[in-house]
């Protein structure tokens, strides 16, 4: 499976015609700047930073750092604080694969997951060009709908952003396998992959095992809280956004609400199994929470047990 050939990273009014998705577009490079320097800076460099594999040199000491990777003999000559860097400190590649299938626009938010999603693709990706890390995309349904290379700069992350928000859609199911399976075989160094999705899919544990065994993974599910519990709303048509059936459910009838919840649960079990089979870390994030405190503690948690 291959993905079309990648557009040039030119952001021109021609190829942007909506003001409305320019100024979405705007708003989130605004929120995650601030936050990829803020709440992001250094407990990112720290989770993923610092247990490379094999020592490059020593540099200044800056903010952030892990401080059990002090130099002393280095900080001692030069009468300031220096810390030990690793090749995989000097980059370590970041690359969201975002799942854009038709199960993503429905939630209870006005873009779905598709807005949160892009949300998160800004600030992973700009935490990463401020540790001077290169940073791709891959969006996919059940199949592979765009790869774009990890690359540097600001320019290149608004291309990212713009590819999540407003990239061309030729599928409609969701293949995890397939985003797994492809970035296995393009990946060539090791990388850090944020793999977003609803994981409404099955059959993906394999492909999954596969690209984590070179990769760090970590899973970013996109839970709407609708997906956990229903209100009572009386009779609603719902639609199964990747395969156009529809079908008419009571929600006032109790013990439908009780089972509904407790498929939900058992789906969110089974993930969560396949995901730790796989030795991926998984990072829940709610659509009516925000969402970058979650990853904020996760990074933490992560640079405190390494």
């Amino acid at each position: 499976m291959t993905a079309r050939p990648t557009r040039p990273p030119m952001l021109l009014p021609a190829e942007l015609p909506d003001p409305a998705l320019l100024a979405q577009m705007r708003r989130i490079e605004i929120r995650a700047r601030r936050l990829a320097s803020t709440l992001l800076a250094g407990d990112y460099r720290s989770a993923f930073r610092g247990s490379g594999i094999e020592f490059a040199e020593a540099r200044e000491y800056t903010p952030g750092d892990d401080v059990r990777l002090i130099d002393w003999n280095v900080t001692a000559r030069m009468g300031a604080l220096w810390v030990k860097q690793y090749v995989e400190e000097r980059e370590l590649p970041v690359v969201c694969a975002v799942d854009v299938s038709a199960s993503q626009t429905v939630a209870h938010s006005p873009r779905g997951r598709i807005g949160p999603a892009a949300k998160l693709t800004a600030l992973l990706s700009f935490a990463a060009v401020y540790q001077h890390d290169r940073t791709g995309l891959l969006t996919f349904t059940d199949r592979i709908e765009e790869f774009v290379p990890p690359a540097r700069g600001t320019r290149h992350v608004l291309r990212l952003l713009r590819e999540v928000l407003h990239g061309e859609r030729e599928g409609a199911g969701t293949s995890i396998a397939a985003a797994c399976e492809y970035l296995a075989r393009v990946l060539k160094r090791r990388s850090v992959v944020f793999l977003i999705s609803d994981f409404a899919d099955r059959g993906y544990d394999q492909a999954l095992r596969t690209l984590a065994r070179r990769h760090e993974v970590i899973a970013l599910p996109l839970i709407d809280p609708l997906d956990l519990e229903l209100p009572d709303l009386g009779l609603v048509e719902v639609e199964d956004a990747e395969h156009g059936t529809r079908r008419l459910v009571d929600t006032s009838d109790i013990e439908f609400r009780r089972e509904y919840a407790a498929a939900a649960a058992e789906r969110a079990r089974l993930r969560s199994a396949t995901l730790a089979a796989a030795a991926v870390d998984e990072v829940p994030l709610r659509l009516d929470q925000d969402l970058a405190r979650p990853l904020v503690r996760y990074f933490r948690a992560r640079a405190a047990h390494r």
